[in-house]
């Protein structure tokens, strides 16, 4: 993880309603009590996993690239943790990006 702080790659993620009153998409992490971003490293990671995501009814989701450190600083203004998933959707890493 801390890698992908240093090298500031391009990292994918799910958007829900693209295009209007856009938002990337968080999720709960009932273990830890912990709201998360997850994040997939490539883009036929997101796309195998994103349709296993839960999802609200009726939103659009999309997925899209953004640079690490954009997304860390993001989520961290709004105290998620980022969660990086595979294809399968198992975890393979977890970062607090405060």
């Amino acid at each position: 993880m801390e890698r992908l702080s240093r090298e500031n790659p391009w990292v994918w993620v799910v958007v829900q309603n693209p295009g209007g009153d856009e938002q990337i998409m968080g999720l709960r992490d009932q273990e830890k009590d912990a709201g998360f971003i997850p994040i997939f490293l490539t883009k036929q990671e997101a796309n195998d996993c994103a349709a296993d995501l839960p999802r609200e009814r009726g939103s659009k989701y999309e997925i899209q690239a953004i640079r690490y450190r954009e997304l860390a600083r993001q989520a961290a203004g709004k105290g998620f943790m980022i969660y990086v998933l595979n294809g399968a959707g198992t975890i393979c890493g977890k970062q607090n990006p405060v």
